[in-house]
């Protein structure tokens, strides 16, 4: 049987200020910081997971914040835009909130708008299938923003590259997605299975200019492995397609393994399990910062090279 993937497990973007990133992701668009970490690579710069209840895969954009980065430069070889799929009619809802706030977005077709973070990152909300949005199970409601118009999780991501061909050769015959429409710039591609995290557009631009790492771009994108067995099936799979990926990674939340796409992408295959409860209740997740065992040691020093934060809070807005 073929290896499919369910969609994306999280995205991992780049940010400057840290507490202008909690206070867009958490207060603006009312995402539960599901775990408050470090960089396992890099563990004087916090890793903040934001998500649904319990940050179920499909779910998930994690950023790196580091202070005074410079801003980066969208373009191909990068994902482009993060998409988060919201109830239909919440549309105008969210059209309001995004302006009260400050924050320019264009209502890019009847279900979409689109906007950018505090750092330039290139967002989207869109008015999501009924049958798919209908119902409350893993929504976040203990957030700021009301039952009704929370985020669902996300709807996909926009992969921009120089040519589109083998891009979309790996995405399908690697990795499971079907095409589903689209023009000769931009195709259009989702999951067998639908639901979140399952829509993927791959846009077409040519030229010698390519995206640059740097606050408001994202650095990579991991796709849903079920376990660990079949992540490592898909490792052989891919080695085989002559693609240079890494060894398996543990990143206590799940499993992971890494490689470029011929885009130039940098793409992640990460397992469902074991999940974001296992060192936090439900009820307690991102409240305080969580360090890999093998980092505990050290964990004075790490606390002493992060800057304070703080959770937003404001009154909820019906």
């Amino acid at each position: 049987m073929p290896l499919e993937t369910l969609g994306v497990h999280h995205v991992t973007a780049i940010a400057g200020d840290a507490q202008a990133n909690l206070d867009f992701y958490a207060g603006v668009l009312g995402l539960r910081l599901v775990k408050r970490t470090v960089n396992f690579d890099d563990p004087a710069t916090y890793h903040f997971y934001f998500g649904d209840a319990i940050g179920h895969p499909g779910s998930l954009l994690t950023f790196f914040p580091w202070a005074g980065i410079s801003r980066g430069r969208p373009g191909p070889g990068q994902v482009t835009r993060v998409s988060f799929s919201i109830p239909a009619a919440s549309l105008a809802w969210w059209e309001r909130r995004l302006a009260d706030r400050g924050v320019a977005a264009v209502r890019a077709d009847d279900r979409r708008l689109t906007f950018e973070d505090p750092d330039g990152l290139g967002l989207a909300l869109v008015a999501d299938d009924p049958a798919r949005t209908a119902t409350l199970d893993g929504a976040w409601l203990g957030g700021l923003v009301p039952a009704e118009h929370v985020p669902r999780g996300l709807y996909g991501v926009t992969i921009d590259v120089a040519r589109a061909e083998r891009t979309i050769e790996l995405l399908t015959e690697g990795l499971g997605f079907r095409r589903t429409g689209g023009d000769n710039t931009a195709h259009h591609l989702d999951t067998r299975a639908g639901g979140i995290g399952s829509q993927i557009e791959v846009r077409e631009r040519p030229g010698p200019v390519t995206g640059l790492l740097g606050a408001g771009t994202v650095h990579h994108v991991a796709w849903r492995a079920p376990n660990d067995a079949e992540q490592l099936a898909w490792r052989d799979a891919l080695q085989r397609r002559g693609l240079g990926v890494t060894p398996v990674q543990d990143r206590c939340y799940f499993h992971s393994i890494y490689f470029r796409e011929p885009g130039g992408v940098l793409y992640e295959i990460a397992t469902d399990p074991p999940g974001f409860t296992i060192d936090e209740s439900a009820a307690e997740l991102g409240g305080t910062l969580k360090l890999p065992s093998w980092l505990e040691s050290a964990r004075r020093n790490i606390e002493r090279s992060l800057p304070p934060i703080r959770l937003p809070h404001e009154a909820r807005v019906s």
